[in-house]
């Protein structure tokens, strides 16, 4: 079989220009010819395997690093938008899709957000005729969409808020010492900043007051979340300069994703402290990435720790790559990430098949599923039931499933894959996407035929679903 050929200009330049080098200084680095370099960046010509080797020898990075990236995810968003019915007499196979996320990334996103808006407009338009002159505005992506895409195309990983929030963890011990203590001293010592218990009938989770300089908690907040909210406190006023940077560069539509955007950086450099990275990484490399035993260590929430497990994509020094998202009773997924090559559907609800349903029926437990989807990737997925209240009995819970997982070839990196048949076809369970986009033409639990293939109706014949996929 003929090895596949790699384009990745973008990327080569983009290493380049991160270490300011000329393309003289830098061929001459790796050993080709300046002319071979320039088309290389231009993606006139394919990267060889030892042009590849050279570029992780000199520049201590992992051959995946360079040779994947964002490009999944980007191939997934657009295989998607264009199994569209808009585009049904379209049909390009996988290599040109390659092609274009290669080659014009900025034309693959820009198709992306166009698809976007005409299915949101239209959504809109359906449910909302009378108003329709209204529906106008709604063509752009909401704020929450757009920062959203933001984190899911710099693969959820902030480097200079991550290694900043690490030399910071260093100098004050996390890790070490009781996180909780450790955090309130610092915000106390250095800003003069004082914790204190919210009114019992506040039940916002942090209130600051800059006129008295007190960090009000909600008291009925579990430790691990008074820690978080006082990391997050931390990060504001410590990293503001660099989180309007960071969120500035990002070229937001509209002032409020700029702001929803900066509240997501402070969250991220509140996690990195939280969890540095080294010291999390191999914690949870010696724990087999048990999350129960991760967020003791840390004295951290098992949402916490699955959340930064899956923002473990530092250049050079990249942690097993996993996918996290957490779902609420109704099946929305209301956060999402993932450096693995399964990737979330845009629109429309999670696979009924994917065991993450399943973890509200058994709270408290965490549960297992060997699956594979219908590309043939193979993959360890594990799921559990988080509770979150306080207050008292009569206080409102709000009740998530959180899921993360890897691909199967990782799996002997977690604790959750001991006693499990990984080499048995029988064992893996068949899940999709999403259903509007999987081609599985068996599946007794699809919710809404497949976009791009015809049905076939017979009304002689009655089968679990109303329809055939031909």
């Amino acid at each position: 079989m003929a090895s596949r050929k790699l384009y990745i200009g973008r990327k080569v330049r983009e290493l380049r220009d991160a270490n300011k080098a000329t393309q003289a200084s830098f061929a001459e680095r790796i050993g080709i010819s300046t002319s071979y370099l320039n088309q290389i960046e231009n993606n006139q010509r394919p990267v060889s395997a030892s042009v590849l080797l050279a570029l992780a020898e000199k520049f201590q990075i992992d051959i995946t690093e360079i040779s994947q990236g964002d490009g999944d995810r980007l191939l997934s968003a657009l295989t998607e938008a264009l199994s569209d019915p808009l585009f049904e007499n379209y049909a390009p196979n996988l290599q040109e899709l390659k092609l274009v996320t290669q080659n014009a990334p900025g034309f693959a996103r820009a198709l992306i957000s166009a698809h976007q808006a005409y299915r949101r407009n239209s959504e809109q338009l359906a449910s909302l005729d009378d108003t329709l002159g209204k529906s106008i505005g709604l063509t752009e992506p909401t704020p929450y969409e757009e920062v959203r895409d933001f984190f899911h195309f710099v693969d959820n990983y902030i480097h200079s808020l991550d290694i900043a929030a690490e030399r910071l963890a260093g100098e004050l011990g996390i890790g070490e010492r009781d996180s909780h203590a450790v955090l309130a001293g610092h915000l106390e010592s250095r800003h003069g900043v004082r914790i204190a218990r919210a009114d019992a009938n506040d039940d916002a989770l942090r209130r600051f007051d800059p006129k008295s300089g007190v960090l009000f908690l909600n008291p009925y907040s579990p430790v691990a979340t008074r820690s978080f909210q006082i990391a997050f406190q931390i990060a504001e006023m410590e990293m503001e300069t660099e989180v309007a940077q960071i969120a500035r560069s990002a070229d937001f539509r509209t002032a409020e994703a700029l702001e929803i955007c900066k509240m997501g950086l402070r969250n991220y450099f509140a996690g990195a402290l939280a969890f540095p990275y080294h010291a999390f990484m191999k914690a949870a490399g010696e724990l087999r990435h048990d999350l129960e035993l991760l967020a003791a260590h840390f004295g951290a929430s098992i949402e916490q720790v699955a959340h930064r497990l899956s923002t473990l994509q530092r250049p050079g020094h990249k942690g097993v790559p996993i996918f996290f998202a957490r779902i609420d009773r109704a099946g929305n997924i209301t956060k999402r990430h993932s450096a693995a090559k399964l990737q979330f559907a845009r629109f429309g609800a999670a696979c009924p098949l994917w065991n993450v349903h399943q973890a509200f029926e058994m709270p408290g437990r965490i549960i297992r599923q060997l699956a594979e989807t219908p590309d043939g990737a193979r993959y360890l997925c594990i799921a559990t039931e988080i509770s979150k209240g306080g207050g008292g009995f009569n206080a409102p819970h709000r009740r998530y499933a959180i899921a993360l997982g890897c691909e199967v070839t990782y799996a002997q990196d977690f604790v959750y894959a001991d006693g499990l048949e990984l080499n048995s076809k029988t064992a893996y369970d068949p899940i999709g996407i999403s259903c509007r986009i999987c081609e599985r033409t068996n599946c007794q639990q699809r919710a809404v035929p497949p976009l791009k293939r015809k049905l076939v109706i017979d009304k002689d014949v009655r089968h679990p679903l109303p329809y055939r996929i031909a």
